[in-house]
């Protein structure tokens, strides 16, 4: 036995409602817009720009069956 571990499958479904930003740095005073729906917006992300959490749990849904897709297709791993 080598003590290595299986390396695991992606998970199936990529997460969604997975994003707190219940933090007061996630709010801002004055809105901005949206870095991906462009509407105004007083939530920030973490690196401080301006995005409505369910744009940001849509583009991280998106990321991740991308990241899916390519480690079931080789690209990854």
């Amino acid at each position: 036995m080598t003590g290595r571990r299986p390396r695991r499958a992606p998970p199936q479904q990529p997460p969604t409602g997975v994003l707190d930003w219940s933090d007061r740095t996630h709010w801002a005073r004055t809105q901005a817009p949206c870095r991906y729906c462009r509407r105004p917006t007083f939530l920030r992300d973490d690196d401080g720009v301006p995005a409505d959490k369910v744009c940001a749990e849509e583009a991280l849904a998106q990321r991740a069956a991308r990241t899916a897709a390519a480690y079931q297709n080789g690209q990854i791993g």
